[in-house]
């Protein structure tokens, strides 16, 4: 008996666009913007930073919530900015992207079997993890 790698509960998502679009990209030989793949490297003064960085030790995993001097200065940011005056204690989070951010809010907040309303156009993941999450989009 062969079993699916796979977990079932990824069998009803659908092929993203991304996938999609990487896809057809390569067959084209074009420049896949579309994911942020640009075909030239980034500023050299940022990845001498990143290495110099490493070389100094801060090349290890940051606490779930993010660096607490840059949960700071973000707080410092929205109050300069915006006058908004946020706890970066207990009202910042970072992660490492929107999606992250966004798929963890729906696994705190959905529950199996709820309605989700989605309005369109919507990001290309918000329905594959509604599905994940145990909603119904």
């Amino acid at each position: 008996m062969s079993k699916e790698i796979a977990a079932g509960r990824i069998a009803p998502l659908p092929t993203t666009i991304f996938s999609t679009m990487s896809r057809l990209a390569a067959e084209h030989h074009a420049v896949n913007l579309g994911q942020g793949f640009p075909d030239f490297d980034g500023p050299d003064w940022i990845m001498e930073e990143a290495f110099r960085a490493m070389k100094a030790g801060k090349n290890q995993y940051a606490p779930m919530n993010g660096v607490r001097t840059f949960r700071r200065a973000i707080a410092g940011y929205q109050k300069k900015y915006y006058d908004l005056d946020w706890d970066p204690e207990t009202e910042i989070t970072v992660t490492a992207g929107a999606t992250e951010a966004l798929f963890s809010a729906m696994l705190a907040l959905i529950d199996e079997g709820d309605e989700v309303v989605m309005f369109e156009p919507f990001y290309d993941s918000h329905q594959a993890n509604t599905i994940l999450a145990g909603g119904i989009p």
